[in-house]
């Protein structure tokens, strides 16, 4: 049963790797549309958010 437990877990571990990326890679998209459109506020959030992403995809990958 322990094995079982584990086994879904490294899934949902893979599962939640790919969702961080993509939206690492939407968050990208998002921050050089507010540097071509030169939107200072968007591109503060969207750093943000990728530090926060960054840490998170850090932490997940620390889990493997």
């Amino acid at each position: 049963m322990k094995y079982v437990i584990e086994q879904v877990r490294k899934k949902e571990n893979r599962q939640m790797l790919s969702v961080v990326r993509m939206e690492i890679d939407y968050e990208l998209v998002t921050l050089f549309d507010a540097m071509q459109a030169n939107n200072k506020l968007e591109i503060i959030k969207a750093k943000e958010k990728l530090t926060y992403l960054v840490r998170k995809l850090n932490a997940l990958s620390s889990m493997k």
